[in-house]
């Protein structure tokens, strides 16, 4: 038998022969964004099935793609804990009208089943755009860095729009809601990181924008940021996104940056100094005298380890040297303003 083109997937063997015999007819489904439901030629919409409570009933079938939900689980999703009085026999007519309106002429062997006292989506008639996006990430994960990058690509291209967006009130749509943005950042995430250690840092750094955008607070968004601005040579623009980040911990999470914020920052500070001999100057007499205020209260061997980071102003160096250097700088910056 030989396979089937439908709705932009490939079926083979006994659905292909089902198909043929007019048995039922594979749908290809999108829930991100507007939802949209293609069978054959036909196109659904959210306002095409029949009505607000048999739609959320093909959404919550949809979130939990192959797996039966229980009759009285749907009850307590559809009604939020007050259902009517006749909840069961109300649920059973709204299936019945989803039936009609989904897969007209095949009520037992289309994508809607009846399973286990509930209902379920039969996965291999069901074409899901939200179900692409985690295979492609969970790809991601499994592939090398050029694989999963291409992956994390095609997944956040097709599927960083809003999920349910036709649902703004259920709670059951807003939790999964949230769950999908969160997915969606972590992939910006991982993307911004890849790309990066690929030499693609320009596009590292849209996508670690992206993922800051979506999670002000998310320190591993902002890491991807900085690391990638530096990896771009963008030094100042670097730093001021640590700026904006160390900010914005302090004020809503009462927190600092983490040691590898921390360490871009100290980066990009040497980077920028490099251009110029004086602030170099500068920074190392500011590094040297902040590692001997640290170096009170570490032990002798983180001691020496913070000793090793500066390059003019070592232990030999007398404490004076450092603080003439800043004070010559702090004067002709005043004289300036």
């Amino acid at each position: 038998m030989e396979p089937a083109f439908v709705g932009g997937a490939t079926y083979e063997g006994d659905i292909v022969e089902q198909m043929l015999a007019g048995h039922c007819m594979p749908i290809s489904v999108r829930i991100i964004g507007n939802l949209q439901v293609r069978r054959g030629d036909t196109v659904l919409t959210a306002a095409t099935l029949g009505g607000p409570k048999p739609r959320q009933i093909f959404e919550i079938l949809l979130l939990k793609l192959g797996t039966p939900v229980s009759k009285d689980r749907l009850v307590e999703l559809l009604w939020g804990g007050r259902p009517p009085g006749e909840a069961l026999a109300t649920l059973e007519s709204y299936v019945s009208v989803l039936r009609r309106n989904l897969q007209p002429g095949c009520a037992k062997t289309g994508p809607l089943r009846t399973a286990n006292g509930g209902y379920l989506l039969e996965p291999s008639l069901v074409e899901l755009d939200l179900a692409q996006f985690n295979d492609l990430v969970d790809l991601a994960e499994h592939s090398s860095p050029q694989q999963a990058y291409a992956a994390l690509t095609q997944a956040l291209n097709s599927g960083s729009g809003t999920l349910l967006s036709d649902e703004l009130t259920p709670e059951w749509a807003e939790d999964a809601r949230d769950h999908h943005t969160a997915a969606v950042t972590a992939a910006q995430i991982r993307a911004a990181e890849i790309a990066a250690g690929l030499g693609r840092a320009h596009e590292a750094v849209q996508w670690s924008e992206h993922a800051v955008a979506s999670e002000p607070l998310n320190e591993r968004a902002w890491s991807a940021l900085v690391t990638s601005l530096e990896s771009a040579g963008r030094y100042a623009e670097g730093l001021q996104a640590y700026d904006k980040c160390r900010r914005l911990l302090d004020r809503d999470l009462g927190c600092a940056p983490g040691p590898a914020l921390r360490d871009a920052h100290v980066r990009l500070l040497q980077k920028t100094a490099e251009t110029d001999g004086e602030l170099s100057e500068v920074l190392e007499a500011l590094l040297y005298l902040n590692e001997r205020m640290r170096a009170q209260s570490l032990r002798e061997s983180a001691m020496a380890a913070a000793n090793s980071r500066t390059r003019g102003f070592r232990t030999g160096s007398n404490h004076e040297s450092a603080s003439r250097v800043i004070n010559s700088f702090l004067n002709k910056a005043l004289a300036v303003s």
